[in-house]
């Protein structure tokens, strides 16, 4: 990518009005005047111009990281509608169930320093896991790996009234009370049951194991030492003023901005599971660390193939992970990624770890025109045949 197109790109910020209009700030790709790779950034970036504008009702933000390196980042309408505030590149967005990977990484790189192993059984640092509901008989304990894969055979979600809300310090409480609302939809480790409690026991099994608050432990083991700064659980201080506003936009037209505000308060025991904040640049990094382009200490290949390595027993092919959703070509090349959505906001990552080329988009509302796991898809597989 020319150095000149790259700078432009890296600034871009496309305002959006209620009426929809839109200003590009470079024009129509022209025959031969962008490479291949700038060219495919070109028509994604005039793409979600023209959705976030039909849409009219927050914005998107976008990036492209290849190796280490985030080589193009692009905004699109409002941060705040009501206040008129534009998106900018380096927003705060919500990322959802993305933040399942972070766990996921926590769990990997305990393992490596030899705090705990991944076929541990969850009850030797959380013993409450033996009050789950409904064990099926003669089934062995579940363990690390499972609740990180979502082989655990777990429910989706407790049956615990309020167990989704509730101030950000009492999360672990909320997953306590939680356990005993929990039952099995099947036998551990037998098939793919996606479970965001399972991810949350996780988080907390963890911390107990490593004696340290959860939320530290990722901040001082992940976010600090891959330079995330804008990254959280809780934006406080400076970040406030980069946070976008979440608009939870329903099917009969109206949109709620109340339910995303209160959640920023806390989520109950949706921490390890959906509580990460953060930017385009920050994830971009994670990226990075994970296509092992970027260092990280404690993460080495072998952890990296085990996270990026198919764990669910339907197809070799497809499937999850740890922490992450894998796609596995004819020709044995993967597709790594994971989208998120909370109340207000939605979020998708994807990357290729071979050519170490990425993509992530955050919005700050619900569904629109931009099918974001599809379009970050398409534009990854541009990106990789154009052959930079």
């Amino acid at each position: 990518m020319s150095r000149s197109l790259t700078s432009r790109l890296v600034t871009t910020v496309v305002l959006t009005s209620w009426l929809g209009s839109f200003i590009l700030v470079h024009p129509p790709v022209v025959q031969g005047q962008y490479t291949p790779f700038e060219a495919a950034i070109a028509r994604f970036e005039a793409r979600l111009a023209a959705d976030t504008a039909s849409d009219s009702i927050g914005s998107v933000v976008a990036g492209v990281v290849v190796g280490d390196r985030t080589v193009w980042q692009g905004a699109f309408g409002w941060a705040d509608t009501r206040a008129g505030r534009p998106a900018r590149p380096d927003g705060i967005y919500r990322t959802g169930s993305i933040s399942k990977s972070f766990t996921a990484l926590l769990l990997v790189l305990l393992a490596a320093e030899g705090t705990v192993a991944l076929d541990d059984p969850v009850e030797r640092y959380l013993p409450e896991v033996r009050g789950l509901a409904q064990a099926p008989p003669g089934s062995p304990p579940i363990t690390l790996r499972q609740l990180a894969s979502h082989t655990a055979g777990l429910i989706r979600e407790p049956r615990l009234p309020g167990a989704a809300s509730g101030p950000l310090e009492d999360w672990e409480e909320k997953i306590l009370a939680a356990i005993p609302t929990t039952a099995f939809q099947s036998p551990p480790g037998e098939e793919y049951a996606y479970s965001n409690i399972g991810f949350g026991i996780l988080g907390l099994a963890l911390s107990r194991a490593a004696g340290r608050p959860f939320m530290d432990l990722v901040t001082e083991r992940i976010f600090q030492p891959l330079g995330m700064s804008s990254s959280t659980f809780q934006v406080n201080g400076q970040l406030q003023d980069r946070l976008a506003t979440g608009y939870a936009n329903r099917r009969d037209g109206s949109v709620d901005a109340e339910q995303p505000l209160v959640e920023h308060a806390g989520r109950g025991y949706k921490v390890p599971n959906g509580g990460i904040y953060s930017t385009v640049e920050d994830m971009g990094r994670f990226i990075a660390a994970l296509n092992g382009a970027r260092s990280l200490q404690g993460l080495d290949d072998t952890g990296r193939a085990e996270m990026m390595r198919v764990q669910t027993p339907e197809d070799p092919t497809e499937g999850y992970g740890l922490g992450l959703t894998i796609t596995v070509d004819l020709s044995g090349h993967r597709r790594v990624a994971h989208g998120g959505s909370v109340a207000g906001y939605t979020a998708h990552l994807v990357f290729d770890p071979d050519r170490r080329i990425g993509v992530i988009l955050l919005r700050n509302y619900g569904s629109g025109r931009t099918n974001l796991g599809q379009v970050a898809a398409q534009l990854l597989s541009e990106l990789v045949r154009s052959g930079i």
